[in-house]
């Protein structure tokens, strides 16, 4: 027997199930066990870090971190694929809620803004190759530095172009490198910190002023005050002794008067 079917005829629309996306990894490791390179460059992580928060003491919109993981895929999750900047600042955050790693899809696809690597001779390839091409490629970062605290001839920057390509940057007469995103210099700077003496990536200001670190604006602020009193003690010295002067004038006169047989009473 056949079956005539008619052009207005349908065949009944299989249910089509609900779909939604596989929820993102959560069994993320947040620290691989591996120190930085060298006290040297711990101490030139933290330079960084702690002179940008003094420098924005007055703001909660941003990131810092320092050796921290940066989660940005699946696949980077399942293949181990750690990459943890040295130091990162993220813009137009939150910046008070506290976090183990920056984990894209819980900062609503945020990467980082800047990122600086403190290169060695084991990272430099890495840091100037395969870091800098993810940065550039997938992250899209704006600013990305190297330096490497045993070189002080060794910093180096780029600024993505329109096209999102990494441009290098040129340094000016003293050598330092302009960050945009930040509103900072990047430069050398020669002194001794937390016992070590070496040349020290530092931020500077527009005017190119060295932007301090916590303990280096505290002593500026006690510096500032000490100056301060001093100056006031040396107008109230002063004025003694402009008050002595006027006394000691006042009585030559009046023994000048008494010898002339003046009355002074």
């Amino acid at each position: 027997m056949s079956t005539n079917i008619t052009q207005n005829q349908s065949f009944p629309t299989p249910p089509v199930p609900d779909w939604e996306p596989p929820l993102p990894p959560t069994d993320l490791i947040f620290d691989d066990g591996e120190p930085l390179e060298s006290n040297r460059h711990r101490i030139a992580m933290n330079v960084l870090i702690r002179s940008l928060q003094q420098a924005w003491s007055d703001r909660n919109d941003y990131f810092v971190g320092g050796n921290m993981f940066v989660y940005y895929s699946r696949t980077q999750v399942r293949n181990r694929d750690f990459r943890g900047p040295d130091f990162f600042v993220a813009l137009n955050v939150e910046g008070n809620r506290s976090r183990q790693g920056w984990v894209v899809w819980d900062e609503d696809g945020r990467y980082p803004d800047v990122i600086v690597e403190l290169m060695s001779p084991s990272t430099r390839n890495v840091d100037m190759g395969e870091k800098k091409n993810l940065y550039e490629k997938v992250f899209k970062t704006r600013d990305y530095f190297v330096f490497d605290p045993f070189d002080p001839n060794s910093l180096q920057g780029w600024r993505l172009d329109v096209n999102f390509r990494y441009q290098p940057l040129v340094a000016n007469e003293q050598g330092y490198l302009w960050c945009e995103t930040l509103g900072f210099w990047l430069g050398t700077w020669e002194g001794t910190i937390d016992r070590e003496t070496a040349t020290w990536l530092r931020f500077y200001d527009r005017e190119e002023n060295l932007v301090f670190l916590p303990e280096e604006a505290a002593h500026q602020r006690a510096e500032t005050e000490s100056q301060r009193a001093e100056a006031e003690h040396q107008c109230a010295e002063a004025e003694h002794q402009r008050a002595e002067a006027e006394h000691q004038r006042a009585e030559r006169l009046a023994a000048r008067l008494r010898e002339l047989g003046e009355n002074l009473q």
